[in-house]
C-alpha cells in the first residue's frame, strides 16, 4: 500500500477536483492510484496531455493492443485491469479473453503480433534493442510516424507502471470486468513476477 498521503474527494478542489470527477465520469468511483498521482496533479495532466497527444492518429484498438502488450511484460495487474477494461470500447469480450491469455494465439493479423512483441521487447530489453527491431515493424507496413507512436505509448506505459509499482500503489479491480476477462488479464503476469494483489472495487 502507498505511503503517500492522498486527499479525500470531498476535500479536493481544483486540478484535484477535475482529475477525481474524471474517475467518477469513467468508473463510477477514484481509483486508488488515481488518488495517489494527484498528489502532483499537474506531472498526472501532463502524463494525459502526452497520451493524447500519441494517440491522435493511433486508433482506441492499437493503442490497447500496445499497452496490454507492455502491461503484461512489465507485470503490471494496475494497467493491465484498468486497460482490460478500457479496451472493451474497441475489442468485443470474447477475443479480448484470447488475447489476454495468449495474444500469439488469438486470431491477430501479423502486423498486431508483431507490434505487440515489440512493445514486450522495449519493456524488458530495450537496451538491447537495434534498427532490425523497428525494420521489423516497417516490414509489415507500418509507417515512421506509427512506428514512432508505437515506440512512445509502449514507453508511456513503461512510465506508468513503473510509476505505480514503486509506489506500491494499491491495485483496483474495475467491477465491470467480469470474471474470466480479469482472470485472462493477470493469469499471465505470473511469468513476469507480478506481486500486487487486487482489491475488489465496488463501483
Amino acid at each position: 500500500m502507498s505511503i503517500l498521503a492522498t486527499t479525500p474527494e470531498s476535500q479536493a478542489f481544483g486540478l484535484k477536483a477535475k482529475i477525481y470527477d474524471d474517475d467518477l465520469q469513467s468508473h463510477g468511483y477514484v481509483a486508488k492510484h488515481t488518488k495517489d498521482l494527484a498528489v502532483n496533479p499537474e506531472a498526472y495532466l501532463a502524463f494525459e496531455a502526452l497520451i493524447s497527444a500519441i494517440t491522435q492518429n493511433m486508433d482506441v484498438r492499437r493503442y490497447e493492443l500496445i499497452t496490454l502488450a507492455a502491461a503484461q511484460a512489465l507485470g503490471s495487474a494496475h494497467c493491465r485491469l484498468a486497460h482490460g477494461l478500457k479496451a472493451l470500447r474497441a475489442i468485443d469480450e470474447e477475443e479480448l479473453v484470447q488475447i489476454a491469455r495468449d495474444y500469439h494465439n488469438a486470431g491477430l493479423s501479423p502486423a498486431e503480433v508483431a507490434m505487440m512483441e515489440y512493445a514486450e521487447r522495449l519493456s524488458t530489453d530495450a537496451v538491447a534493442m537495434t534498427d532490425t527491431d523497428t525494420l521489423e515493424l516497417r516490414d509489415h507496413g507500418f509507417t515512421d510516424r506509427e512506428i514512432l507512436d508505437i515506440t512512445l505509448a509502449a514507453a508511456a506505459r513503461n512510465f506508468m507502471s513503473r510509476t505505480l509499482q514503486a509506489i506500491a500503489a494499491e491495485v483496483d479491480v474495475p467491477t465491470k470486468l467480469s470474471p474470466q476477462l480479469r482472470a485472462a488479464l493477470l493469469t499471465p503476469l505470473a511469468q513476469y513476477g507480478a506481486a500486487a494483489k487486487p482489491r475488489h472495487r465496488d463501483a
